[in-house]
């Protein structure tokens, strides 16, 4: 079987601990991102779930939407920001 080479970036810190993290399995980098790109093509998906902020999701962003255009229409309720001092 040919392989190919494969080059990415990624912060120095995170592919140390990534690198620590996989030695302690008995693996190394490569082995591990081929073992998650076969389990990629196996599963026709990424095997882990991916989460976005859901202050970004669609639903959301049209509640604020609307809410804005009330509030321009001075229908809904304002309310003043309250700052909390650190503790």
């Amino acid at each position: 079987m040919a392989t190919t080479t494969v080059t990415i970036r990624m912060d120095e810190n995170l592919k140390k601990q990534a690198e620590m993290l996989f030695d302690e399995m008995g693996l190394n980098m490569t082995t591990a991102i081929t073992i998650f790109a076969k389990a990629v093509v196996r599963q026709n998906k990424i095997p882990f779930e991916i989460a976005a902020d859901p202050f970004y999701s669609e639903s959301n962003q049209l509640h604020l939407r609307k809410a804005i255009a009330d509030l321009e229409a001075g229908k809904g309720q304002f309310h003043e920001l309250i700052e909390a001092d650190d503790e």
